[in-house]
C-alpha cells in the first residue's frame, strides 16, 4: 500500500499538516488520515548577513525573532531595532521563513555582521536547544542581576487551574498532540498570552518577543507555565524577562533549581491535579 504524502490542513494550513499513515491495531490494519505540526526553518538576519536557521514551529515570527536576539543579550530593549522586515529575494520578493532585523544602531549592525561566525547559533539548531555560550550560573548573573526582593504573592489555589487554561487554548495540540506551550498569567490565574511551537525554547522566546513588540516589558508580577520539564535554559529567558514564578507540569533539571534559586526566581514542578513542588524561593505562594 502506498501512502499519500503530505498536504496542508484546511484546521490551520501555516501550522497543521496531513500524512497518510497506516493504523495497525489487534492485528488489523487500515489506512487512514493523521495530522502533524508544520516543523520549518526559520532564519534570522541582521541586515544582509544571516545569523541564525531556527527550526521552529510558523507562526509569530517577528515575536521569535526579537525574543531570540533578546535572549541572546544581542539587543537589550526593543528600542534596539528599528525594523523587522521580510527578506527578499532577487525578484523582489518575500523569502519564505526568513526575516531581516534592522538595528537602529548602524554600529552594533555592522559589528554583528562582521563577527557573526563567532556566535555559537549561526548554525542551524534544534527546536530543543537552549540558549548557547552562557557556561555557568556565575556568568548569567555577572550580566543579569537577580530579581529584587518584592511582595508579589499567588495563593495556592490558583495554580491548580493554570494547566487546564493553558491547555484549553492549544489550538495546535488539540489537533496534532504534537506542540509545547508556554503561557503568560496573571497573579490570579488569568492567561494573558500563549504560544505554541515545537521547541519550549522557542514557545518562550515568542512570549518574550511580544512583550518587547508590544511594550509590556518586564513581565513583572507575572507567571510564566511551560509544558514539560524546566531546564536551566527556561530560568534563564525567565530571569531576563524578570518573570518571579515559573510553573511546570514536569520536573526541572538540577541546574534550573539552582539558577531559580539563586536569581530569586519561584520555581514549581510536577503539577498535577491538587499537588505540585515548589522548588525555590516558596515564600511567594500563600493559603
Amino acid at each position: 500500500m502506498t501512502l499519500s504524502g503530505f498536504w496542508r490542513s484546511a484546521l490551520d494550513p501555516e501550522r497543521v499538516m496531513q500524512v497518510g499513515v497506516v493504523r495497525w491495531q489487534d492485528g488489523v490494519r487500515q489506512p487512514r488520515e493523521e495530522q502533524l505540526t508544520v516543523e520549518e526553518p526559520f532564519e534570522i538576519r541582521i541586515g544582509e548577513q544571516s545569523l541564525a536557521v531556527i527550526m521552529r514551529t510558523p507562526g509569530n515570527d517577528r515575536e521569535l525573532a526579537l525574543g531570540f536576539l533578546f535572549s541572546e543579550g544581542l539587543i537589550q530593549s526593543a528600542e534596539d531595532v528599528l525594523r523587522i522586515e521580510d527578506a527578499l529575494d532577487a525578484d523582489g520578493l518575500p523569502l519564505p521563513n526568513v526575516l531581516k532585523v534592522i538595528l537602529r544602531n548602524q554600529q552594533q549592525q555592522q559589528a554583528l555582521q562582521t563577527h557573526q561566525a563567532t556566535f555559537e547559533r549561526h548554525f542551524a539548531v534544534s527546536a530543543s536547544c537552549g540558549l548557547c555560550g552562557k557556561n555557568s550560573i556565575a556568568d548569567l548573573l555577572y550580566t543579569t542581576p537577580a530579581l529584587e526582593p518584592d511582595t508579589f504573592r499567588v495563593r495556592e489555589a490558583v495554580f491548580y487551574d493554570l494547566a487546564a487554561q493553558l491547555r484549553a487554548r492549544q489550538t495546535v495540540f488539540s489537533h496534532t498532540g504534537g506542540l509545547h506551550a508556554a503561557g503568560i498569567f496573571t497573579q490570579i490565574g488569568e492567561l494573558q498570552l500563549l504560544r505554541e511551537d515545537v521547541g519550549r525554547h522557542n514557545a518562550v522566546d515568542k512570549l518574550v518577543g511580544h512583550a518587547l513588540l508590544h511594550g509590556l516589558y518586564p513581565y513583572r508580577e507575572r507567571i510564566l507555565m511551560v509544558s514539560g520539564r524546566t531546564s536551566f535554559e527556561i530560568i534563564q529567558k525567565a530571569l531576563l524577562a524578570r518573570i518571579p514564578c515559573i510553573v511546570a507540569i514536569s520536573a526541572p533539571s538540577s541546574l534550573a533549581v539552582e539558577l531559580a534559586e539563586k536569581s530569586g526566581i519561584t520555581l514549581i514542578g510536577f503539577l498535577r491535579d491538587r499537588s505540585m513542588n515548589v522548588y525555590t524561593h516558596p515564600e511567594r505562594i500563600v493559603p
